[in-house]
């Protein structure tokens, strides 16, 4: 067999190589799935949600078509869009059902027994929470129900080794539905902020994470829609000299000299 015969019959087979290589270089390769931030704390709280200022609501009375509407509360939490309804009907700080009858009494001067459905089709009336610094996984919350500070925590992955131990609180919006007594329990026990201010909107309070770990109520507090939650990041120290293993260490509370040390 001559050499260029030889050429030839191995020419087709290095093509096809090649050709397989290239199609399994261009084959698209599926990026590893990464999953994202919640952005709803649960659904848990849906049932027990109370309305604000801002909900979309969707009210229809049975067999009387045009009296069906779509509905936005206002700003001073009432409903008073409603045909024939002069006076506003109050819906903040209550939930579906309890507005339902509310709507229904009203109706009643004009129907006899009316059958009225109110269901929510948007819920606007809270901002989310937005946590970030020392978590794994900063993100904006938007929450169905009341939840404390280390369920949000939670939500953002839990703290980092570079936490330093306090958690820091700005609130940017009023509790709009306080529970029974929570108002004095805050002005009896409040947390450390600025002095100076009537009100708790832009104050800085802070938290330690020891306590939030705890679940203790005074330092695992409610957090409201808007609130900006900081876990704060600690200052790198390095502890070097006549030490077994000169290290690099996160600045904690509490972290003494002789701790420090230790820690090598």
């Amino acid at each position: 067999m001559t050499k260029k015969t030889l050429i030839l019959l191995v020419a087709p087979f290095i093509f096809g190589v090649v050709l397989t290589a290239l199609a399994q270089s261009q084959t698209p390769v599926a990026a590893p799935e990464v999953s994202p931030a919640s952005s709803v704390i649960d659904n848990q709280g849906i049932r027990r949600y109370l309305l604000g200022p801002g909900d979309i609501l969707d009210v229809r009375i049975f067999g009387q078509p045009d009296l069906n509407s779509t509905v936005e509360i206002d700003e001073d939490g009432n409903i008073s869009s409603l045909p024939f309804i002069e006076e506003p009907v109050p819906a903040r700080c209550r939930n579906e059902k309890d507005v339902q009858k509310s709507i229904t009494e009203a109706y009643s001067k004009y129907l006899v027994k009316p059958r009225v459905s109110v269901r929510i089709i948007e819920r606007r009336s809270r901002p989310p929470a937005a946590v970030f610094g020392a978590v794994r996984t900063p993100a904006r919350v938007q929450m169905n129900r009341r939840l404390r500070l280390h369920e949000l925590l939670v939500t953002a992955g839990g703290v980092t080794q570079g936490a330093s131990g306090t958690i820091q609180v700005v609130h940017t919006e009023p509790e709009m539905c306080p529970e029974p007594g929570e108002v004095a329990e805050k002005i009896a026990a409040p947390a450390t902020s600025a002095a100076g201010s009537t009100s708790d909107l832009g104050m800085l309070e802070t938290y330690p994470i020891e306590g939030v770990k705890s679940g203790e109520g005074k330092g695992d507090p409610f957090i409201r829609p808007g609130d900006i939650v900081i876990v704060a990041e600690g200052e790198p120290i390095f502890v070097t000299g006549a030490v077994v293993y000169p290290h690099e260490l996160v600045m904690k509370d509490r972290l003494t000299l002789a701790r420090a040390i230790a820690m090598d």
